[in-house]
């Protein structure tokens, strides 16, 4: 495994990566206090949601993967080269089981608060179901031979795919509304904030090689970072130049008694006013 050659960089790289992992860590808080706040989940996309979770889940199993099993590790070095180091760092895995936790804290969240008419669509059920099939036979292809990193890949692109299009259904739904109300904004800039020193980090890391297989040696990470960056930007300018200071107008009448109420009862009464 290859060492640092410049201490400098080798510290600028823990910085940045720490960095990273604490803006996206915190990212997830902003919604999560805000749902807590107003006793609900309207504006908040559950397709986002739910296809964050199957995101963040299967980043979780191809970091923890490659950063703890040697099995795995001597087959990257095999495929990249003995002088190449791990893509993986220590604050990569501690974000991604944060980031599942605080995710699965969200859904039970959208599951007691006040959520209007909305609900998960059946696309989103049916991506869902198709990601987890589909990786259950990458399993059993993979078994016989051990090809271990091939399938940790499978899973690296289920996360890069997810991180894709679960954006999309937010978007569209902010485009719909021509609002952002209900979407906490801190989430995206933490989130924004967060891609960027990830980026550099990895950048630092090549530079101090004189090697950019870290990013295409781990291409899930390089192209998590510009899709992120990318959606963070549309969401700013969807709720500071295109939508801003509007709140979305919900007419009673389109939202029925039996779909307003929570999927389980909390003790807490909802608040309307939005925060």
């Amino acid at each position: 495994m290859a060492s640092w050659n410049s201490i400098p960089l080798e510290i600028t790289y823990e910085v940045l990566g720490w960095a990273a992992f604490i803006s996206w860590s915190i990212s997830f808080y902003p919604q999560v206090i805000l749902n807590f706040r107003r006793k609900s989940v309207v504006g908040l996309n559950f397709d986002f949601v739910v296809l964050n979770l199957t995101k963040h889940s299967s980043y979780l199993i191809y970091n923890a993967t490659l950063y703890f099993s040697s099995a795995v590790q001597k087959q990257y070095f095999e495929k990249y080269g003995l002088g190449q180091m791990i893509p993986v760092a220590a604050n990569d895995v501690a974000f991604s089981i944060h980031a599942v936790l605080l995710t699965a804290i969200t859904l039970y969240q959208i599951a007691i608060y006040e959520r209007g008419n909305q609900k998960v669509s059946k696309i989103s059920i049916g991506i869902v179901a198709a990601v987890w099939l589909g990786a259950a036979v990458c399993f059993f292809l993979a078994l016989p031979s051990h090809s271990w990193l091939w399938l940790i890949s499978i899973f690296n692109s289920i996360q890069v795919f997810m991180t894709v299009i679960k954006y999309i259904p937010q978007a569209v739904m902010n485009f719909l509304r021509k609002s952002t109300d209900g979407f906490s904004i801190g989430n995206i800039l933490l989130d924004f904030s967060g891609g960027v020193a990830n980026y550099a980090q990895m950048a630092v890391q090549s530079i101090d090689q004189g090697s950019w297989v870290n990013f295409y040696g781990n291409i899930g990470k390089t192209l998590l970072s510009l899709i992120s960056i990318f959606f963070d930007l549309l969401f700013m300018g969807q709720h500071y130049v295109l939508y801003r200071g509007k709140r979305a107008v919900i007419t009673p009448k389109i939202i029925s008694k039996e779909s307003s109420e929570p999927l389980v009862k909390s003790s807490d009464d909802p608040v309307s006013e939005n925060v």
